[in-house]
């Protein structure tokens, strides 16, 4: 299969989904598509034991949303954007029955975070940097009040998810949302060097053991998550909303009006 944004490759075991959508790797359907197309590729293919999401970008893993997907969209098109970005991107990692890592460089945010911790496991480079800067547009990172509180507690979870504030790869470490810090120029090999540790296993015990660990830790999961994108779709219609989108464009301040 070709892709318009993705680097596909396949080394030995490993398949390796590189993000390749410049600048900053954000997110639109396309895009996000094709990296579910990989990953349903990368499924399918019986010589694939195990499976690398990285940045082909030097100083970006994923930006997160293109923000012209949700600047001026109507509430059904948000809603089939976010069918793809949270439901079918975890249905898909949920069902893969095989390990997945993401290898992150440079900067993970918003939707970038969506991607990366939908990830079995999460190798950073010391240069790189997390956030969920959503609120500050006026929007929400919806998946995350799901995702966040639930490995780091509701209180920390709680300020980095309504401040917006930017942290770095020792902090996501102390979080447990990452799972090891190594030189940026070591993330890619860290992540190959575990991938082939994995990949060693019996693909048929690793399936039936990922399936099982998956629907362990999934305690209503899914479920939640489309909770949370029934509010981010009722965000987006706001004005506020609009007008943070507008005021990032042209890089003004926002001027909020309740509504």
């Amino acid at each position: 299969m070709v892709y318009e944004n993705i680097d596909y490759q396949v080394s030995g075991r490993i398949a390796v989904i590189g993000l390749n959508r410049v600048p900053v790797n954000a997110l639109s359907l396309d895009f996000v598509n094709e990296i579910i197309d990989a990953l349903y590729q990368a499924r399918d293919d019986d010589e694939v034991r195990a499976v690398v999401i990285a940045s082909v970008l030097e100083k970006t893993f994923c930006a997160g949303l293109d923000l012209s997907v949700v600047n001026g969209v109507d509430g059904e098109g948000m809603r089939g954007f976010l069918d793809r970005l949270y439901l079918e991107l975890n249905d898909v990692q949920y069902r893969l029955g095989k390990p997945t890592i993401a290898a992150v460089k440079g900067a993970a945010r918003a939707g970038g975070m969506t991607v990366a911790l939908s990830c079995n496991m999460v190798i950073a480079g010391e240069g790189a940097t997390f956030g969920y800067p959503e609120i500050n547009v006026g929007l929400i990172p919806a998946l995350h009040y799901v995702h966040l509180p639930r490995i780091v507690g509701r209180h920390r979870a709680f300020e980095y998810l309504f401040t917006g504030d930017d942290f770095g790869a020792d902090v996501a470490l102390d979080l447990g949302i990452i799972n090891h810090v190594v030189p940026d120029d070591q993330v890619m090999g860290k992540a190959m060097e575990i991938a082939e540790k994995l990949a060693a296993k019996s693909p048929v015990v690793m399936k039936l053991g990922r399936d099982a660990y998956m629907r362990a830790v999934d305690t209503a999961y899914r479920r939640d998550v489309e909770n949370v994108a029934e509010t981010m779709r009722n965000v987006v219609a706001t004005d506020d909303c609009r007008e943070g989108l507008a005021a990032f464009m042209e890089k003004r301040p926002p001027e909020w009006k309740g509504r």
